[in-house]
């Protein structure tokens, strides 16, 4: 089976978990933007939680999808159709008859994930099926998607066979069907700002008293100039006790660094491999995928947590994911 990309979107590329092990070689981990949406859609047609998925930015792509096809959407709502009727995100979905898949307006957060079951039918590149864009390499030919590509799927696993049989057996007539149960998406709402949690890092000591509290009391607005490798930041500057000469040191996804302008970056997906930037906190990982939704000039507001507490959250996210996983399981026995 084949996916057809009639309409490309706006910036629409494979990505999986990232490439891992290789950044000593100055190769970025890069991989999804919002992981946890990522794994969801994969858990929710049978795939391995790494498998390769679309990831759809803001303006959604139109694609024509094959009779059989067995696929889920999670993340930000960018309204998904099916030969013009909406569809949920949340659940798995089949399809009875050849279907095109249209996403509309964003109308919350601004990152979808498609996965399919058995995956994208692209090479991995030093393990990874994730698009390296700034490289070229990756994903499908290292680019977004274009119109009148067609991307292969592999191999349907034991697991989304289950799915199908399951689904197979609501009474439908129409080009698809879909469980009426859904998954928590957590998706975040509109709001005035958005809290992120986040615990000291290594030169958090280097700022002064004034723009610690500055920093923990302030709203700050993510910047049109933000991408993939980062989101920046305006608001209140921040500022150092004096003025720092740094060595460059490692950065990881949720570093936030001080540049000199004084307004924060958050680094993301495809975050350089070192940075030489006061490093003064990090977000806690169960947030990143409330960062990665946020569109230019949507406002956040940082909360002093510990490492602890941040390693608490990440182990009571796993834990949900892995009574989901065995939930599905079971659903689909």
């Amino acid at each position: 089976m084949n996916i057809s990309v009639l309409n490309p979107g706006l910036l629409t590329t494979i990505q999986d978990l990232g490439r891992h092990g290789y950044q000593k070689y100055g190769v970025i981990v890069s991989g999804a933007m919002d992981t946890y949406a990522m794994r969801l859609s994969n858990i929710l047609v049978g795939n391995e939680e790494n498998e390769g998925v679309l990831e759809i930015t803001l303006v959604g792509p139109s694609l024509k999808l094959e009779k059989g096809t067995l696929f889920s959407i999670t993340g930000g709502d960018l309204s998904p159709t099916i030969n013009g009727k909406k569809i949920s995100r949340g659940r798995p979905i089949y399809l009875n008859n050849d279907c095109i898949l249209k996403f509309g307006s964003c109308k919350a957060g601004c990152r979808s994930y498609l996965a399919v079951a058995g995956g994208f039918d692209v090479p991995k590149i030093m393990e990874s099926k994730s698009t390296y864009l700034r490289a070229q390499f990756g994903g499908f030919k290292g680019r977004s998607l274009q119109k009148d590509d067609i991307i292969s799927i592999g191999v349907q696993n034991s697991n989304s066979i289950k799915i199908i049989k399951k689904l197979a057996e609501i009474n439908g007539k129409g080009d698809f069907v879909s469980r009426s149960w859904y998954i928590k998406n957590f998706m975040i709402q509109n709001t005035e700002s958005t809290v992120i949690r986040v615990f000291e890092d290594k030169q958090f000591n280097k700022i002064s008293q004034e723009s610690i509290n500055t920093f923990f009391s302030s709203k700050f607005k993510i910047d049109s100039r933000s991408d993939r490798m980062g989101y920046r930041l305006s608001g209140e500057k921040i500022e150092l006790k004096e003025k720092l000469e740094m060595i460059s040191e490692e950065v990881s996804i949720g570093t936030i660094q001080i540049p000199p302008d004084g307004n924060p970056i958050i680094l993301l997906a495809d975050v350089q491999t070192t940075g030489g930037y006061p490093k003064i906190a990090h977000v806690a990982s169960v947030d990143i995928q409330k960062i990665v939704q946020l569109k230019p000039n949507d406002k956040i507001e940082f909360k002093k947590i510990t490492l602890k507490e941040a390693e608490k959250l990440y182990f009571e996210r796993e834990k949900y994911i892995l009574e989901l996983k065995k939930s599905i399981e079971l659903i689909s026995l």
